[in-house]
């Protein structure tokens, strides 16, 4: 399952939902990430993410996808928020069901670093110290490497 979306999501739910469609799983790994409340030397008040429809969603569908191939998950899910969004809120969740808990832990740590640099959103953030789009990081480029394909795209 993929969505984008501007309403808070329950985790419980994302992990009922993914239980429902792999009940012959033996793991479930879902990894939830929330706005930070500092980065840097900046206190961090909220997040403005924007988005491309259709094209975001196709971008996680990919990625999704490969993991799915790459680990024969039974089932996968990756919720993005958009919007405006405040510190400590919920705006990803990424989770995967397998066979086995080691293919379920690769598949949610590659589906997150596929989108940290592959996903099209861009990022603004209001701090105590003004707004300013989110750059990319070259650490998450280099983490994204190790996955091995193209430095395109999954």
């Amino acid at each position: 399952m993929i969505a984008v979306q501007t309403q808070d999501f329950s985790a419980q739910s994302v992990y009922d939902e993914l239980r429902e469609r792999a009940r012959q799983s033996g793991a479930i790994v879902a990894f939830v990430g929330i706005v930070r409340e500092f980065a840097d030397d900046k206190s961090i008040h909220a997040m403005t993410l924007q988005h491309y429809p259709g094209m975001t969603e196709s971008a996680l569908q990919k990625i999704a996808d490969e993991a799915h191939t790459r680990w024969r998950l039974d089932a996968e899910t990756i919720i993005h928020r958009v919007g405006k969004l405040r510190a400590g809120e919920q705006i990803v969740v990424a989770a995967a069901a397998a066979a086995h808990r080691k293919n379920a832990f690769q598949a949610v740590e590659f589906m997150m670093d596929y989108l940290k640099t592959d996903a099209p959103f861009w990022k603004k953030e209001h701090t105590d110290k003004g707004e300013h789009w989110v750059q990319s990081r070259a650490a998450d480029a280099d983490a994204r490497k190790r996955w091995g394909g193209d430095d395109a795209h999954c």
